[in-house]
């Protein structure tokens, strides 16, 4: 039976922080090296899911920065959870299911539900899900979700948009899933952050630095990417995740959800303040991140998109577990990315000065194929 899963067995969060969608592999095998597995998927032999790279652990040196740059980050992180929080409740009531993208989204759908719930006085369920781009989201997710709640009340949940790749697998899996008969969810994704101009709930279009894209699962629960992979996934499963027991030690996720939430009654004017900002603005997605995506391509000679990963969280995923080829900057000293020029400095990658570049920041990815 598919039933959902909680910590402590699953994860480092709270049982009633979040109910994971997910099947435990924790005791298979996934991991590859970077350099093969880079290979593997780039000559199409394999896809990203159906395997995990390796859990880079930066030094204590980077972790010293982590706790600095959350520290710093925290009151900015507070307001945009406010902000897009309460966008939610606004447009679309106060009865909400919070389902996150597993697992980027996950600590955003925590914080989200604690700003609801300690600002707001609203108890609402909390859901990770997987989506996997080419792939579509969990059916079998979505099947719990319905025979559950509402799926008009279900708000798909972020942290911040790239090119806006996941905007696009989101919408189309959704209207697939309603074209087979199923029910109509809806597919405002919500994400605190939207430099790439592709959603209309957000907390802020500023391409600015979200501490939880600074670490892998050390700061998402102790949980791995998600797994597509019909060897392990059987028709009607949940999709796949670990969860890493083993860096318990290191394992910063409850710091950064306690730090962020303990700014949230210092931000109530400046959460009023963005909201009026953001309800009255022209939020019609304009996908200027992907045309931008696009410029860099073609100036750079770069084969296909899908290496070039806008935005600070993707910079620093390109870091963090692909194999770098290049950074892109638009400013040489920006705080936003003291984490990325150290993460590519202990690598070895090139980081390149462009002045109108239309994000933060930019990680091209090597073509190894």
């Amino acid at each position: 039976m598919t039933v959902p899963l909680h910590g402590p067995a699953f994860g480092s969060y709270a049982a009633d922080e979040v109910s994971w969608l997910l099947k435990d592999l924790s005791h298979v095998s996934l991991e590859a090296d970077t350099a093969s597995r880079e290979k593997q998927i780039q000559s199409g032999a394999a896809h990203y899911a159906e395997s995990l790279p390796v859990e880079y652990q930066p030094d204590a040196a980077y972790r010293d920065l982590f706790a600095t740059v959350l520290e710093e980050s925290a009151t900015r992180l507070a307001t945009a959870v406010g902000v897009v929080t309460d966008l939610v409740i606004a447009e679309r009531g106060e009865n909400l299911v919070l389902a996150s993208l597993a697992r980027a989204g996950t600590p955003i759908g925590i914080l989200m539900r604690r700003w609801a719930r300690d600002v707001r006085g609203l108890t609402w369920p909390h859901y990770a899900v997987s989506i996997v781009r080419d792939r579509g989201i969990d059916s079998a997710a979505l099947h719990h979700l319905a025979g559950h709640h509402d799926p008009a009340d279900i708000v798909f949940v972020d942290g911040w948009t790239g090119k806006g790749a996941i905007t696009r697998e989101l919408t189309a899996a959704l209207d697939a899933v309603q074209r087979a008969g199923g029910p109509r969810f809806d597919d405002r994704l919500a994400v605190l952050a939207d430099p790439g101009h592709c959603v209309t709930t957000y907390g802020t279009r500023d391409d600015f630095l979200i501490a939880s894209a600074c670490l892998n699962s050390t700061v998402s629960g102790l949980i791995s990417r998600t797994v597509l992979n019909d060897t392990l996934i059987g028709p009607g499963e949940f999709h796949g995740a670990k969860f890493y027991a083993d860096l318990a030690a290191v394992d910063v996720s409850n710091l950064l959800l306690d730090t962020v939430s303990a700014r949230f009654d210092d931000v109530a004017d400046a959460v009023a303040e963005g909201l009026s900002t953001v309800r009255s603005a022209d939020r019609t997605p304009t996908w200027s991140g992907w045309a931008s995506v696009e410029r860099v391509r073609e100036e750079y000679g770069i084969s296909t998109v899908n290496f070039v990963k806008p935005g600070v969280g993707e910079t620093t995923r390109v870091l963090l577990r692909r194999v770098p080829w290049r950074i892109l900057v638009r400013d040489a000293q920006a705080p936003e990315h003291r984490h990325i020029r150290m993460l590519a400095d202990a690598r070895g990658v090139p980081v390149d000065v462009v002045p109108d570049l239309a994000y933060s920041c930019m990680g091209l990815v090597r073509d190894v194929s």
